[in-house]
């Protein structure tokens, strides 16, 4: 397939993170990778990206998108009930989890938001090199849901001095509070949730990106504490290391 250009992908997002057994999640890439990619994509989903968190050795995180809420249920409905590489290898995945019930639905924040892929036709073979680059996801907890006026804050007053330092923005997103229409998988419900991601070019990158937000004056006396004060508790940073089969990835 030719390469093509980047596109907007999924106005519908899952965020999810699974908790694993010690041990288990160097097993659970390899069989997500090889089993449940195209599946789920046959029946009407997306897989936008899969990571290793380097801060929870037994954590795996990993988005999937939909065109639309219908869309979802249906494409869900399809692979959990009727598909058959979750009937063949579901067991096995369940296996390896000690919860996997942190999930977020989103929907991109504002027009642009939405994450930038290739066709899903040039997703990287099994085979490829692991990639250098790490996504970091900031999630913010907001006391009600997103306006304007947080948005304009993040875009005006963070998101330059995020840059400055060296981050490379992949998308912003905010809960979708249509009710989940697949309950089997539950979804964190009643919060009001705020996710920008980030793309360094490899963890050496981002570290001196968190020096220079150190020294930054205004971050420090200013920036962040205005952020922190618009929020409930402080953002969850999660550091992610995409497998070789990821799509969304740093660069």
């Amino acid at each position: 397939m030719l390469a093509t250009s980047p596109q907007p992908c999924s106005p519908i997002i899952d965020l999810r993170q699974y908790t694993l057994y010690p041990g288990t999640r160097d097993a659970f890439v390899a069989l997500f990778d090889n089993e449940f990619v195209e599946t789920q994509e046959t029946v009407g989903m997306r897989v936008i990206g899969q990571f290793r968190d380097l801060g929870d050795p037994n954590r795996f995180v990993w988005i999937r998108g939909f065109p639309d809420m219908p869309s979802r249920e249906k494409a869900l409905t399809r692979f959990y009930t009727q598909g058959d590489a979750w009937k063949a290898h579901g067991e096995t995945a369940r296996a390896m989890m000690i919860d996997s019930s942190d999930a977020l639905l989103l929907h991109p924040a504002r027009t642009t938001g939405a994450f930038m892929l290739p066709d899903p036709g040039q997703r990287p073979a099994l085979d490829s090199a692991m990639p250098q680059g790490i996504i970091v996801a900031t999630i913010c907890s907001l006391d009600a849901p997103l306006d304007h006026t947080f948005l304009d804050f993040f875009d005006g007053d963070v998101r330059g001095v995020l840059r400055d330092a060296g981050a490379s923005f992949l998308g912003d997103f905010a809960t979708e509070h249509t009710p989940n229409n697949f309950p089997r998988l539950p979804v964190r419900a009643g919060e009001n949730i705020f996710v920008s991601f980030a793309g360094f070019r490899d963890l050496v990158a981002y570290h001196q990106h968190m020096t220079l937000l150190g020294r930054h004056p205004s971050w420090r006396t200013k920036v962040y504490p205005s952020l922190v004060g618009r929020l409930r508790g402080r953002p969850q940073i999660l550091r992610l290391a995409p497998t070789s089969r990821s799509q969304l990835r740093a660069a």
